[in-house]
């Protein structure tokens, strides 16, 4: 899992709202390059030439020259497209920029990788540098549901990746999985999960597929070729709670479960809202009381750093009553909740008794659980979260 997107972002106030005080600060690097756009995928991205990832490189050099954080980062997650289309050279590149600016309180630091893309000689490259955490786009077990998606992997290159990168000794693995995929049975579903847990990861990532626009998926749901079923998605949901958490995965967040110790920073900071800085095209930042995201276009990304310019797209200001909002509709999203008291005292101009008001009405519809101290949802208010989430939105 990876940062908000710029179409979270509000209508900008006039003044720039007060910085977070907690000290975490994530970096979030976007590499943008795919060899093929899978058919659900809605991320930015782009053909990784030559010249290409040499622009790539040159600009995530010259924006983080031009970024203004000054705090030692807790967390790093390089995420795509997939940062596997680059050569070890070119990575070796990417992180020694990356070193020059972490300081020394660097705790996780991920990089997700597709398991085609997955070499010895890449691996040694990101051990050396520093990276504790793998992330493994695995989605299916089942050969035909990745046709389907368009995933260019094979199961033999699934688990040669997963060798690989066990073998290469970092701290934590993690598998993405997918469900309610076209076509998917609960037994089919069930089946990637135990084949995900038989090869004991530290992390599982297991996504409800999601339509987003301008994608294949997409057009096939407008033509009527593929359909929604919420009851459906909901029963794989529930089903994947209990077979992982037999397995001894946490869920921690409602796609989340990991065992002790390797949950990912970087997201609990994020759905926390601690600050993050991101590199690269399509990158979001939030950082010195403003959230923004950068242009979705290499070149004119590339164009932009070289003139000093960052943060183009629907730059904000984080006021308290947007920083509560989103405290809330995101904390929430973690099966530990949110410390609404925190809140009061980092944010006391946003609209309480307002909070305080649609908090009572879903916890008398029993989607949340709320002591007036913390609030956190239900078993019924994790398979509607969206739908929480939407009533916490305060504008």
């Amino acid at each position: 899992m990876t940062p908000m997107t710029s179409g979270q972002a509000k209508a900008a106030p006039a003044s720039p709202g007060p910085a977070p005080t907690l000290p975490e600060l994530g970096l979030y690097v976007h590499v943008p390059f795919c060899a093929s756009t899978c058919d659900f995928c809605a991320f930015y991205q782009t053909v990784p030439t030559a010249s290409a990832v040499e622009r790539f490189i040159a600009g995530i050099a010259a924006e983080a020259a031009l970024a203004d954080w000054r705090e030692p980062l807790t967390t790093v997650f390089w995420g795509g497209g997939t940062p596997g289309m680059l050569a070890p050279r070119q990575l070796e590149r990417l992180a020694e920029i990356v070193r020059a600016r972490a300081g020394s309180g660097l705790r996780e630091w991920t990089v997700e990788l597709a398991p085609a893309s997955v070499t010895a000689d890449r691996l040694a490259v990101l051990r050396g540098a520093g990276v504790t955490r793998v992330s493994l786009g695995v989605q299916s077990f089942q050969p035909e549901r990745l046709e389907a998606l368009g995933r260019q992997h094979t199961l033999a290159q699934v688990h040669r990746a997963y060798d690989h990168v066990r073998a290469a000794g970092f701290a934590s693995v993690n598998l993405d999985l997918m469900f309610a995929l076209p076509g998917q049975t609960p037994e089919e579903w069930a089946s990637d999960v135990r084949a995900a847990v038989a090869l004991a990861p530290d992390h599982l990532s297991t996504y409800c597929l999601t339509f987003e626009e301008d994608t294949v998926l997409w057009i096939k749901l407008a033509q009527g070729r593929v359909k929604l079923d919420p009851e459906k998605e909901a029963q794989f949901y529930e089903a994947s709670w209990a077979q992982l958490a037999a397995a001894g995965y946490a869920q921690y967040e409602i796609s989340n479960f990991a065992r002790p110790g390797h949950a990912c920073l970087h997201n609990v900071n994020t759905w926390r809202m601690r600050d993050w800085v991101g590199l690269g095209p399509s990158a979001a930042s939030q950082h010195g009381g403003w959230r923004g995201a950068n242009i979705a276009d290499l070149e004119k990304w590339g164009a932009g750093v070289e003139r000093g310019e960052r943060m183009t797209e629907d730059r904000v200001a984080l006021t308290p009553p947007l920083l509560a909002e989103d405290a809330l509709i995101f904390g929430l999203r973690m099966n530990s909740g949110v410390d609404v008291g925190e809140w009061r005292q980092r944010c006391p101009q946003a609209p309480w008794a307002e909070i305080e008001e649609r908090l009572g009405a879903l916890a008398a519809d029993g989607l949340v659980r709320y002591d007036g101290v913390r609030v956190c949802l239900t078993r019924r208010g994790r398979l509607l979260a969206d739908s929480v989430g939407a009533e916490l939105m305060l504008a």
